[in-house]
């Protein structure tokens, strides 16, 4: 029901529903000759657009990206790696009879790098559907050709494609490695979504390490960064308010350590 439920509810809250929302509702404003409904909602809708030109989608991202760096490799032998899903269209895979990555495929090419840089790691990938219409084909279906085609051995390759969402991830991956006491594994996903994704595997009782991948922003620097279009800018915007809305409420259901999951340091727990 979660599930489903943050699908819609998102789908209508997203900024760029929220400017068509604010636009129609002007339009039938102005067809009802009520001319002081429509200033606010085109202030709403230009406002929201404006942002998006604006450095804000940076600014509100660079948080999330620069809050978790890159495990040390060298402290212990890692056991092996989870691969979030997120990387690949798997409805379009499936009908095209090929790979078809998106914008989070250094989720999957980073992945191939730490299996050759690490031989003896296993590599474990977890994602099913996050479609609410979902159909007969999972990402791990198509992801697991393209991991095997890229040089990965089978018997090193775990396959969970059952879960739906950042806390199926965590609580399928752990009931099918089973993890030990000792063991190190790393976690592979997006920079801005690492956050949510450490406090989330953290409640489900699940120790990983950062590896963060699909960076969107180089620095701090960008936070003085102008989007290249309106387009581009709202699609920044949307990400990032989504993640923030992900952190609010995974918290708020007890699905995740803490609101804003930060680093593990030497002088206190991590949370």
């Amino acid at each position: 029901m979660f599930f489903y439920a943050a699908k819609v509810v998102w789908f209508l809250l997203q900024p760029s529903a929220v400017v068509m929302v604010a636009l129609v509702a002007a339009h039938w404003a102005l067809g009802k000759g009520q001319l002081a409904r429509v200033r606010p909602l085109i202030g709403l809708a230009l406002g929201l657009v404006l942002v998006g030109l604006s450095p804000v989608p940076n600014v509100l991202l660079l948080p999330l990206e620069q809050r978790f760096t890159r495990a040390d490799l060298n402290t212990a032998p890692v056991t092996g790696f989870i691969i979030l899903g997120g990387g690949e269209d798997a409805a379009i895979a499936l009908q095209r009879h090929a790979h078809a990555l998106n914008e989070g495929a250094e989720r999957i090419s980073e992945a191939v790098a730490l299996a050759r840089l690490l031989p003896q790691a296993r590599v474990v990938f977890s994602g099913g559907t996050s479609r609410i219409l979902a159909g007969t084909t999972t990402e791990a279906t198509a992801t697991r050709g393209m991991l095997l085609g890229m040089g990965i051995a089978p018997e090193r390759l775990t396959i969970e494609d059952r879960s739906r969402d950042t806390w199926e991830n965590a609580t399928f991956s752990k009931a099918l490695i089973v993890p030990q006491p000792g063991e190190r594994w790393l976690l592979v996903t997006s920079a801005w979504h690492m956050p949510r994704a450490m406090g989330v595997f953290r409640r489900a009782g699940f120790a990983v390490e950062p590896w963060p991948v699909d960076f969107r922003t180089g620095g701090w620097g960008d936070a003085a960064q102008f989007a290249a279009s309106p387009a581009d800018g709202m699609r920044r915007l949307e990400l990032v308010a989504k993640e923030y809305a992900g952190l609010l409420v995974y918290w708020l259901q007890g699905r995740s350590s803490s609101l804003f999951p930060a680093p593990c340091e030497a002088a206190r727990t991590c949370n």
